[in-house]
């Protein structure tokens, strides 16, 4: 005898737990995200094909944005305290203890020496390129950028100083060259440019040198 045929049925699966997870982690991520800040000082930096990473530790930052306005911050907040210090005493400026604390908590310096105080009174979302008139550089005579890196170097004097520009793709020259007038003014003749890193175009010399593994010193 012929057996008999089974009726063949569709595999049924129940999504229904599946789903329930998958919307609990979406619930998740969408709470537990912590959106990008916007930067106070916006700078976009100009492209190139550099790989050279630029250093966390001991840094002097000097910014440019797209207006020619320049600021200054130094990420170590005792270094800050030192620097202002320096400040004072040199430029005779008659900071108290408690008007030097206060400047050391800002993450930035972005007026001159004698609108800190202005600066420090103004909330923190307002403390931005937008409102702040900028550190003065427009000329050798008017030039306070010579000032602050003067204190930089005698509070680094002896150990590492990693000085940084990072300037805006827009900004005119006369702003870059008055900063680095500064720099050679105290004799800081080694920074690094910030920029914004890209591949290597195909088909040039320096393509074709990381095809080979050979570097350009080769």
């Amino acid at each position: 005898m012929a057996r008999p045929k089974i009726a063949r049925k569709s595999t049924s699966i129940d999504m229904t737990a599946m789903c329930d997870v998958a919307f609990l982690l979406l619930s998740f991520f969408i709470l537990t995200t912590k959106f990008k800040p916007t930067e106070a000082i916006t700078v976009q930096t100009p492209s190139s094909v550099a790989s050279k990473v630029a250093p966390e530790k001991d840094v002097v930052l000097v910014s440019i944005n797209k207006d020619g306005k320049v600021f200054v911050s130094v990420q170590d907040e005792g270094k800050r305290d030192l620097i202002l210090n320096t400040l004072n005493t040199t430029k005779n400026l008659g900071w108290s203890d408690a008007d030097i604390k206060g400047f050391a908590k800002m993450d930035f310096f972005g007026t001159s020496l004698a609108g800190l105080k202005q600066q420090l009174a103004l909330p923190k979302e307002q403390q931005n390129d937008k409102v702040l008139p900028g550190i003065p550089a427009k000329d050798s005579l008017n030039n306070e950028v010579t000032d602050w890196m003067r204190a930089a170097a005698t509070v680094y004097a002896g150990t590492q100083m990693n000085l940084l520009m990072k300037g805006d793709n827009a900004s005119k020259y006369p702003a870059f060259k008055n900063v680095i007038t500064a720099f050679k003014k105290n004799d800081l003749m080694k920074f690094q440019m910030i920029t914004n890193p890209e591949s290597v175009p195909q088909g040039t010399e320096l393509w074709k040198l990381n095809v080979t593994g050979k570097g350009p010193e080769e």
